[in-house]
C-alpha cells in the first residue's frame, strides 16, 4: 500500500496512528507530498480528484479517501472492530469523537489558512474567532467527557488526540491547557503510546 501525506498534516497522522495501532504499518510505503488550496498539486490530482491528504492506493491498485474512510479500511483489513466498534452505542460514541475530533481539526487548520496565506491586511478577524469558537467549544466538550475514558482507544480517541497534537504543532501559545485539566491529563498518558509518539507533527 502507499501512503500520501504531510508529516504535518494531522488527518494524515490520524491513518499513521492507526495503522501502528493495527500493526500495519510496515506494508505502507509512506510518500511526502506538499498541498496547498492556492497551489494544486496536479500529481497527487491523478490519485485523489480532491487534491487532499491523506490518500491510500491499496495493494490492488484502487485509492481511498478521506481519513475517516482510509482508517475504517485498515481496521477492517487488520480484522475488524478493533478501532471502529462494530455496532451499538459505543461505535456512535467513537464516531461521534471522530467527528469531534476531525471537526476541531477542520476549524483550525481554515485558521491557519487565512493567518498564513492571506496577507495581514486582509485578514477576516470574523472568520477567525468564528473558526476560534469551534475550535474552544469542540475542545470544552472533549474536556466534559475525558474524565470518563479509561485504557479504551478507539478511533475517536486517535482523532481527538491527533487533534491536540497539531494544536500543540501550529498555535503552541494557543494554551489549551489552562481550564481543561481531564483533557490534559488523557492527552499526556495517550501521547507515551507508539503510535502518537512515532508520528509527532513536524514541518
Amino acid at each position: 500500500m502507499k501512503l500520501w501525506h504531510s508529516p504535518a498534516s494531522p488527518f494524515a497522522r490520524k491513518v499513521r496512528a492507526c495503522a501502528i495501532e493495527l500493526g500495519l504499518a510496515g506494508r505502507i510505503e509512506l510518500a511526502v507530498v506538499t498541498v496547498q488550496p492556492s497551489k494544486p498539486n496536479l500529481e497527487l490530482a491523478r490519485e485523489n480528484p480532491l487534491i487532499k491528504i491523506p490518500a491510500l492506493k491499496t495493494d490492488d491498485g484502487s485509492v481511498l479517501y478521506d481519513s475517516r474512510v482510509i482508517c475504517e479500511y485498515l481496521d477492517a483489513l487488520g480484522g475488524g472492530n478493533r478501532l471502529f466498534p462494530a455496532s451499538g452505542a459505543a461505535r456512535w460514541d467513537a464516531l461521534r469523537r471522530q467527528a469531534l475530533g476531525d471537526g476541531i481539526m477542520d476549524a483550525g487548520i481554515l485558521r491557519r489558512y487565512e493567518l498564513a496565506q492571506r496577507p495581514e491586511a486582509l485578514h477576516w478577524a470574523d472568520w477567525l474567532a468564528g473558526q476560534q469558537a469551534k475550535v474552544d467549544h469542540g475542545l470544552d466538550a472533549a474536556q466534559r467527557e475525558a474524565a470518563g475514558w479509561d485504557e479504551s482507544f478507539d478511533i475517536g480517541h486517535i482523532t481527538l488526540a491527533c487533534a491536540l497534537g497539531w494544536l500543540d504543532f501550529r498555535f503552541p501559545d494557543a494554551g489549551w491547557r489552562a481550564t481543561r485539566p481531564q483533557l490534559d491529563a488523557w492527552f499526556a498518558r495517550v501521547s507515551l503510546r507508539p503510535s502518537l509518539a512515532q508520528t509527532t507533527p513536524h514541518a
